[in-house]
């Protein structure tokens, strides 16, 4: 044998044995990091977690890649064979590579084609891959070292799948674009419809997609895609796939997209959502999967099961947004909100939130002199803000102005925020969750990250612990001007002298007797019964102005404590998560209401009389039923803080509690006149708002013909209420002609400066994660420049 062929030969076997020795070390896992044969029987592809309401419907995802997984028979038969006309019409032939395919490559690229030759178990063998981590080189070298991992993939996909659950889990794994992945959710996202129902045009379309997702995407290039989908559907009818009567008519009809993709600043619940984030974060904390690892929210494909009911969450966002739109125009007409007035004496917050911005830490990382960006936030410049302009759509809800940075500051934090919440009293379930006006511009949400001075709403524990010591609804109190260590509190409206029932002054909310009897029970006794009893776990020191309601407390925190009167004693703390089961459907944990019995049965039904004083004639919430004709049995309580800075509506009906909080995140902006900023025109709209459209919705089964539940063996004389009395208006009344009370303040700035009472820190301007009453600054300050508002439309559209 000639040496030049013996070195040939060497050659050959040569790289015959190195090509053999490097698909031992991929296939024994030394060398490339390929999943192992565990991983491949039980491949699991990075899932989005999903947030599922009451009714079924998905609220929202929690993801890395946006992720939804079918079964087999869960997905439309137009889409595989879409996929299998299209991809590799051979695939039931062959063991997961296809050898003509491979054979051919060579030839293709001599004449200078490119010719795919992947076979749908090796793209599946890439896409397991991609989720590892590891994405297709564009290296020659490494491409080829990749392409022998899939080849040994695809060979032992093929060895423990069978065809059907290989096309399953193939079509969980393809990308569609904008981040979605899988056919349920591409179905989902552009054609708001599940895979099964996929028609053959739809089908294709998505089919399509899967060669490049974005020059293919109907939404970006509608043309191309029209000309891929058509494609396909003449790959399925050459396959004989479908008859020639229905190609033409799939290729006939235009592409229709529903787009509806689910990101977490969109759809219904976003503050509700966020809030599930973090919690849902520390539950993966603390909870191990079967290997010991902790559980990844954003790609195990965990379903949170939620008691959020999407009617009642539309209805509360509409709410919501019709009423802050309205109230936020009588805001900016507000003198020293249109001449920036409001900001001479907080300066220094200004500068904060100047300092806070996008803008200004990109000019000081430029390093911009202080003097140029001082410039920058005084130059009128072309933006886009947040304005109201629709309650139902959100997306329109967006102003181009120009208008200085600065301005803009002075203009965004005069921007009215809102919570509202509203749940079954018994069960606990949280039905509705709105944390503000809008989750794209503002991320703070006031259900249960905020606490605020919640005014009179706190006025109901006082009159409960009155009952629960002897007093009646009826017992007459003293009107009177009082002294307790040198607080001397005053009405809202103004009256002083005379006398009135329990009940009624629970119903016009008299500061005045609410002093009388925090004096005669005891501010430690009260405090002890709020935090001890009702089970409050915000600060509630013992001074006597936590009978006016100067406590900070969360909407969500004193939802809890309401439950004991319409739940018939019992507290009950709000639920939201029913149960939360993994990407297999197996239940990982169940969640239950956690109830006490903090008064009785009678106690809770004499203050359900009581507060349906507050809605009734004269009382501090009769426009509930004068303006908004809410019919049926209502109790509830408005609450007003000092200066108009807090407007509270707790309401309730038999079957559902809801509460409203409306005000802006710093303190010293607020309504001027009470008028406006009380209780009974801010957050009580929301409340009344919502219940005229739940009360009209027949499938929520809430009506105006429910009735609270007597307790037996009460008497006659316990249920009746006497809300009379003989005192005088006050000459201050706002509301004097229109049948209801103001309710106003919580006492003055330093009500609790008060002799044998330590003194707490003055309190600040609320961050967007505490709010606190403010004193105002004493020093002179200078006047902050003039914020230029831009209009705002006249009407909702």
């Amino acid at each position: 044998m000639k040496k030049s062929v013996k070195i040939l030969w060497l050659v050959a076997f040569g790289f015959l044995g190195f090509i053999i020795l490097l698909v031992l070390l991929i296939n024994f896992r030394i060398i490339g990091g390929m999943p192992s044969l565990d991983e491949l029987e039980n491949p699991r592809a990075s899932l989005a977690s999903e947030v599922i309401a009451e009714d079924g419907t998905i609220l929202g995802k929690y993801y890395q890649v946006d992720r939804s997984s079918s079964d087999y028979n869960e997905i439309s038969k137009n889409v595989i064979n879409a996929l299998i006309a299209t991809e590799e019409s051979r695939f039931y032939d062959n063991s997961g590579i296809d050898p003509k395919g491979t054979l051919a490559i060579p030839f293709y690229l001599l004449i200078g084609k490119k010719r795919g030759s992947s076979t749908i178990t090796q793209q599946l063998a890439l896409n397991l891959q991609a989720d590892n981590g590891k994405q297709r080189s564009s290296n020659p070298l490494y491409r080829g070292f990749q392409k022998i991992q899939e080849w040994i993939m695809a060979i032992k996909l093929e060895r423990n799948f069978t065809k059907q659950e290989i096309l399953t889990l193939y079509l969980n794994t393809v990308a569609f674009g904008d981040n979605v992945y899988g056919i349920e959710n591409g179905a989902r996202t552009f054609f708001s419809k599940d895979a099964g129902h996929l028609s053959i045009e739809e089908a294709a379309v998505l089919v399509g997609m899967l060669k490049g997702n974005t020059i293919y995407n109907p939404r970006r290039n509608p043309q191309n895609a029209l000309i891929r989908r058509n494609t396909v559907i003449d790959n399925m009818l050459k396959e004989k796939f479908i008859t020639p009567a229905e190609a033409a008519s799939a290729k006939s009809k235009p592409i229709v997209l529903h787009y509806n993709k689910i990101d977490h600043n969109k759809g219904l619940a976003p503050y509700f959502r966020e809030v599930l984030r973090d919690e849902l974060k520390g539950w993966c904390k603390t909870h191990k999967k079967s290997d010991g690892s902790e559980y990844n929210l954003y790609r195990d494909g965990l379903k949170i099961y939620t008691t959020i009911n999407p009617r009642m969450q539309l209805y509360a966002e509409e709410a919501v947004a019709k009423h802050l739109a309205v109230l936020q125009k009588s805001l900016f007409a507000q003198n020293d909100i249109k001449t920036g007035n409001v900001w001479k004496k907080w300066p220094k917050f200004l500068d904060q939130y100047m300092k806070e911005s996008d803008r200004y830490k990109a000019m000081k990382e430029d390093e911009a002199s202080d003097s140029a960006i001082a410039k920058a936030f005084n130059t009128p410049t072309r933006m886009k803000v947040f304005g109201w302009k629709s309650a139902t759509e959100p997306d329109l809800n967006e102003i181009d102005t120009v208008m200085t940075p600065l301005d803009s500051i002075k203009y965004m934090r005069a921007i009215l925020q809102a919570g509202f919440m509203a749940m079954d009293p018994e069960s606990g379930e949280v039905k509705a969750w709105v944390g503000g006006p809008d989750f794209r511009y503002f991320k703070n949400d006031h259900v249960a990250k905020t606490r605020r001075q919640v005014g009179s709403t706190f006025k109901p524990f006082l009159y409960c612990f009155a009952i629960m010591n002897g007093m009646s609804p009826n017992t007459v109190l003293p009107n009177e001007p009082i002294n307790i260590n040198g607080w001397q509190p005053k009405n809202s409206e103004g009256s002083t002298g005379g006398s009135i029932t329990m009940a009624g002054a629970l119903a016009k909310s008299l500061n005045l007797v609410a002093a009388y009897l925090i004096k005669q029970i005891g501010a430690k006794a009260f405090a002890d019964f709020a935090k001890n009893k009702v089970g409050f776990s915000s600060d509630i020191p013992a001074y006597p102005a936590i009978a006016l309601g100067a406590v900070e407390i969360s909407l969500y925190e004193l939802m809890q404590g309401y439950t004991m009167f319409p739940g018939r004693g019992i507290n009950t703390k709000p639920i939201y998560i029913t149960r939360i089961e993994d990407r297999n459907g197996n239940i990982l944990e169940t969640f239950a209401p956690v109830k006490r019995e903090v008064i009785s049965e009678k106690e809770a039904y004499t203050m359900v009389k009581m507060m349906e004083g507050v809605v009734a004639p004269g009382g501090t919430g009769a426009r509930v039923r004068s303006r908004y004709n809410i019919q049926g049995e209502i109790a509830g309580k408005t609450g007003t803080t000092n200066d108009n800075t807090d407007g509270w509506f707790m309401g309730y009906t038999p079957k559902l509690l809801a509460g409203a909080w409306v005000g802006c995140e710093n303190n010293f902006i607020h309504f001027s006149t009470t008028a406006v900023g009380q209780g009974a025109n801010t957050g009580l709209p929301i409340w009344a708002l919502f219940m005229q459209k739940v009360y009209a919705d027949p499938t929520l089964k809430i009506s105006s013909n429910d009735h609270f539940p007597v307790p037996p063996n009460m008497a006659e004389d316990d249920i009746y209420m006497n809300y009379d009395s003989n005192v005088q208006p006050g000459a201050e009344s706002e509301n004097v002609g229109n049948g209801s009370a103001d309710d106003y303040g919580s006492g003055a700035a330093d009500d609790f400066a008060q002799p044998g009472y330590d003194q707490p820190e003055p309190a600040k301007p609320a961050k967007p994660k505490e709010n606190k009453e403010n004193n105002k600054e004493k020093e002179e300050q200078k006047p902050a420049p003039k914020a230029t508002m831009p209009a705002q439309p006249k009407k909702d559209h």
